[in-house]
């Protein structure tokens, strides 16, 4: 066998994790767990074909949260439309991608980093949202829901 047989392919902690967990998934005949991994590949394997790139943990964790928001979207539809079978099945996915983010902060340190970024940057009104926004983002992103960063900052500069 030569070298390039044996290497391993070049890629990030968690794409291995997600990997393992959809083979324990095929295993175990979790079939809603596994359909919910074999999308999150899929839209992983998507973005590397697009870009030509391999993803870091960093690109997949912004995927992994991009892939929420949309299951929130449609969950809350659902729950809008009065179909809480449909609702459920978003919100397990939610719960299965889920573990793929960072430790989440609380409402309270977030709101903390929010008062920091204000103070640092000097924010005074509504218009400064975001100028504070871009300084938050970077330090928040994967870390908090950045729906409930935006309404304490908007509730912060009103």
């Amino acid at each position: 066998m030569t070298d390039s047989q044996t290497a391993q392919p070049v890629g990030s902690v968690l794409r291995v994790r997600i990997n393992d967990d959809m083979k324990q998934a095929m295993r175990a005949k979790e079939t809603q767990k596994l359909g919910a991994i074999r999308l999150l590949q899929s839209a992983l394997k998507q973005i590397e074909v697009d870009k030509r790139i391999d993803l870091t943990d960093a690109d997949v964790v912004a995927v992994v949260e991009k892939e929420i928001k949309k299951r929130r979207d449609s969950l809350t539809q659902y729950q809008q439309a009065n179909r809480p079978e449909l609702a459920a099945i978003e919100q397990f996915e939610i719960d299965v991608l889920s573990a793929y983010l960072p430790q989440q902060l609380s409402a309270d340190e977030i709101a903390q980093e929010v008062s920091a970024a204000v103070a640092a940057t000097g924010a005074a009104g509504p218009q400064d949202m975001g100028k504070l926004m871009a300084v938050l983002k970077p330090k928040l992103a994967g870390k908090a829901d950045m729906a409930l960063v935006s309404k304490l900052v908007k509730e912060k500069l009103a």
